[in-house]
């Protein structure tokens, strides 16, 4: 899983109120709690977590408090966690032994955790000597009062889910940079049965299109230069006030914003419409990249995964965007090893890889999660052929991204640049439009900065990487 560790952010005093809170302190009541208070937030999983620990950054910067990038100089600690798999939960409770340390040293350090695990197991992490606070994803509005309160030996717990709640009225807080994230919408209707999104956030619900429309300005304004709609299921998106669906707002953020990149994610299948294939078409400043999800390729474990589509489907609407969009770059993931598969399913998986030929894939074992109905089905397909099938995946992926990458070379590729190289100082790297990382020479007099446009040729490529020189 990604973890985003976010940086010191310089925090004006008090803003506005909030206008949905209850029972709210005075400016002068919170000035004289938060005096010089310091809040850490360490990001786990998903896109949609950071940008949660953005809202909850910006409720936190209305009621007065600063951020530090360092734990040591933290006041109040917070894990915005992810429960999608076993995995990212294991490291949270690693994460929390590790933290001993600063409590020892600050026995008045808040430390909560925010997000799905706190969802899902709730109350179970306030038995832990550490954790003074739990919040799911449907209540960050209640942070900075739940914060006061453990911060007077008051332990706290938050986890109702909403059907309304969308933070549209909260402004997140960000860094500076040139892309960010911009949640759309909240939980998913889909049920799939490996899932527990629907558990941890709860139902669908959409922000008002203009809602959407103006953060994406306020963004341009402030000097960003690609914008991530972000959803469970983007194509899902209803605005009922205006009747609009996701087309209608991917096409209203196009036109308001011109020169802003626009990419989204994460698709469905089964509701990638053929409007939206052409919206793609319509508007340059929205990427020609597409994450849709297979999971599998085999039928039978498609329905026993709740999924809705079959093979044939999915196949029908890749081939859909490959017509409309010829340099469409496609990505996806898979599940390896879901209850019950067999040789014959994992094959089926190959072949649907093999016939599409993603430019990226993420790949991951079976992670079996309490209260999904895979949960009940048991995990029993064994640890060794999941891992021996994951590598074939894995290897069958990386021949198709080199291959796909090693076609880019002689094309001119126009480049969003982000900043040094990690590996070399005298390599910058940005993002194409197709989503690729490319490399390129830097000097002091390259002539462009960070968030510039820039044309770069492809002379050489590997599976995860293009490199290039600049050219006029």
């Amino acid at each position: 899983m990604l973890t985003f560790n976010l940086p010191v952010l310089d925090i004006a005093a008090i803003s506005a109120q909030n206008a949905h809170a209850e029972n709210e302190p005075t400016p002068t009541e919170v000035k004289k709690f938060t005096a010089l208070r310091k809040l850490y937030v360490e990001t786990y999983g998903c896109q949609m977590n950071l940008n949660d620990s953005e809202i909850v950054m910006g409720l936190m910067r209305r009621n007065g408090y600063e951020t530090t990038a360092k734990p040591d100089d933290a006041d109040i600690i917070l894990l915005n966690t992810c429960a999608v798999r076993d995995n990212a939960e294991r490291k949270i409770h690693e994460r929390l032994n590790h933290l001993k340390y600063y409590k020892k040293r600050n026995r008045d350090l808040v430390i909560g955790i925010l997000g799905c695990m706190a969802e899902r197991l709730r109350g179970d992490l306030l038995d832990k000597e550490l954790v003074d606070m739990v919040i799911g994803p449907d209540e960050y509005r209640s942070v900075p009062d739940i914060v006061k309160r453990a911060s007077e030996g008051e332990k706290g717990i938050a986890v109702r889910l909403s059907r309304v709640e969308t933070y549209d009225d909260i402004l997140p807080l960000r860094a500076e940079g040139i892309s960010a994230w911009v949640s759309i919408m909240r939980g998913c209707d889909k049920f799939c049965s490996f899932c527990v999104v629907p558990f941890t956030r709860g139902r669908e619900r959409s922000r008002k299109l203009q809602s959407v429309v103006d953060e994406i300005l306020h963004l341009r304004d402030n000097g960003f230069r690609e914008v991530t709609l972000l959803g469970q299921n983007v194509n899902s998106y209803r605005d009922e006030q205006s009747g609009s669906d996701f087309s209608d707002l991917l096409v209203a953020c196009a036109r308001s914003a011109p020169d802003m990149r626009l990419r989204y994610s994460t698709s469905h299948p089964y509701d990638m419409s053929d409007k939206l294939i052409e919206t793609m078409t319509a508007y340059d400043n929205i990427c020609k990249y597409v994450h849709l999800p297979a999971q599998s390729g085999s039928n039978r474990i498609l329905q026993l995964m709740n999924r809705n589509y079959t093979a044939e489907h999915y196949i029908e609407r890749v081939n859909a965007i490959k017509k409309a969009i010829p340099e469409c770059a496609l990505s996806t993931d898979i599940i390896v090893g879901f209850p019950t598969e067999t040789e014959d399913d994992h094959r089926l998986t190959l072949n649907l890889m093999r016939e599409v030929r993603y430019d990226g894939a993420y790949m991951f074992n079976y992670s079996p999660r309490e209260n999904t109905k895979s949960w009940k089905m048991g995990d029993d397909v064994s640890q060794e052929t999941k891992s021996r099938r994951l590598s074939e995946i894995i290897e069958m992926q990386n021949a198709a991204s080199l291959e796909k990458n090693l076609a880019e070379i002689g094309k001119i590729l126009e480049v969003l640049v982000e900043g040094a190289s990690k590996r070399n100082a005298a390599e910058w790297q940005g993002r194409s439009d197709s989503n690729k990382v490319v490399i390129f020479a830097h000097n002091e007099n390259s002539g462009y900065i960070v968030g510039d446009y820039i044309k770069v040729r492809i002379n050489r490529a590997t599976s995860g990487t293009l490199f290039g020189d600049t050219v006029k």
